[in-house]
């Protein structure tokens, strides 16, 4: 590729990033279906849903709203484990995570502090040998 047609696609992709509407870049990325495995969509892991999903409990206390969110798979250290919960919003931006050690933690199960948030929450619950899972909840 000569220089002139480096730089004159360089400045379009530049402009185009720029210039191309949140929505339409959104929509793509709320396609979860093809970007993690869900309950509807699990992939080769069909068999695995029970254990991969994450369940999601809400308790709103006060105008606050805290989630509980268990994966009940078993963490056997770092051969076979749930690596980390993430909370993300409703434009799949994360708001809140957490981290599990498989040589400590026996269960993963996190809570989280979402304070006013209202609207839906995703969970992405992450296996270190099936892929990360999805599930939702609005709030």
């Amino acid at each position: 590729m000569d220089r002139r047609s480096f730089i004159r696609l360089s400045v379009f992709g530049v402009t185009s990033s720029i210039i191309t509407p949140k929505e339409s870049l959104a929509s793509s990325s709320k396609d979860a279906g093809h970007s993690y495995l869900t309950q509807n969509s699990p992939g080769p892991w069909g068999q695995q849903i029970g254990i991969h999903l994450p369940r999601i409990g809400v308790l709103k206390e006060d105008s606050k709203t805290r989630i509980k969110v268990v994966t009940p798979h078993t963490m056997h250290r770092f051969d076979h484990y749930i690596s980390h919960h993430i909370i993300m919003n409703e434009d799949f931006k994360t708001i809140a995570d957490r981290m599990f050690d498989p040589l400590k933690d026996r269960s993963a199960i996190s809570h989280f502090q979402l304070g006013n948030y209202r609207g839906r929450i995703h969970v992405l619950s992450v296996c270190n040998r099936h892929s990360t899972w999805l599930n939702h909840v609005d709030v």
